[in-house]
């Protein structure tokens, strides 16, 4: 008699066994939300397929009669643009400073309580502070989302880096490599998939931070347009907006994952 703990279900099983939780709330939701809509025709709480349906092609597909954009894909270009800069110096940042402070001695004895103090900090608190010195412009917007990840991605490119077997750095110095060439042509190419992972662990904070800004200042957006209808009650636009956000995060995680499968096919997912 097998275990349950040695059951491994095979592809094709494994595909189905992933999307039956997604059908049983898919369902649950359809039979909750058909049976407030028959006590109530004008419930906003949870719109029909239907409803959102019309939503969403009002908001894609049709001009805005204030501005003439197209507000779905405006909102979605303005997120993307604001989150594809902050993650990106971000990735920079923690980098830098990851290996900086993981391969030097004496610069890890000046930054790593500065680091680990500063990944403490609520960044979300630090929100008005940014829009007060920066102003309610897109650099504000953009330094939360670095801000927020930075310290994240470089404390864990700091560990990776500490990971690397000593040997590795006594060979290339015995080969008479200076610590430029080693950071370069050792450390380097084993923490660039390092550097993947923890931008893909690091989205989810990053679309949070985004989120947040844009709820409180900005005039676009994903976060703001799904502030802005919530006077309203407009769940048939919330909802597929919140969808929409969802999407994108694992079509990048998605991504980022094949590229670093791709680029580095040595290194294990995690």
């Amino acid at each position: 008699m097998k275990r349950l703990i040695n059951l491994t279900p095979a592809p094709a099983m494994k595909w189905l066994l992933g999307l039956l939780p997604f059908a049983v709330l898919l369902l649950l939701y359809v039979v909750t939300s058909d049976a407030r809509l028959a006590e109530n025709a004008a419930d906003k709480l949870l719109p029909s397929f239907g409803s959102m349906q019309e939503a969403m092609t009002r908001m894609a597909f049709e001009p805005s009669k204030r501005s003439g954009d197209y507000l779905f894909w405006t909102d979605t270009a303005s997120s993307l643009r604001r989150l594809g800069a902050g993650v990106a110096i971000a990735a920079v940042l923690g980098l830098i400073i990851g290996i900086a402070t993981g391969a030097l001695p004496m610069l890890s004895a000046v930054f790593s309580p500065l680091l680990t103090v500063t990944s403490l900090i609520p960044c979300l608190a630090l929100l008005p502070v940014l829009f007060i010195v920066l102003g309610l412009g897109e650099l504000s917007k953009v330094v939360l989302i670095a801000i927020g990840i930075t310290p994240f991605i470089a404390r864990d490119i700091q560990r990776r880096t500490r990971e690397i077997p000593v040997e590795q750095l006594i060979k290339a110095q015995t080969l008479g490599a200076n610590s430029a060439q080693i950071i370069c042509r050792v450390l380097l190419p084993q923490l660039m998939p390092k550097l993947i992972n923890a931008v893909r662990l690091s989205l989810g904070a990053g679309w949070l931070f985004l989120i947040a800004a844009e709820a409180i200042a900005s005039t676009d957006g994903l976060g703001y347009r799904i502030f802005l209808v919530r006077r309203y009650l407009s769940m048939d636009v919330i909802l597929p907006y919140v969808a929409w956000i969802t999407l994108l995060a694992f079509v990048f995680d998605y991504l980022l994952r094949r590229i670093s499968k791709r680029l580095y096919p040595w290194e294990l997912a995690e």
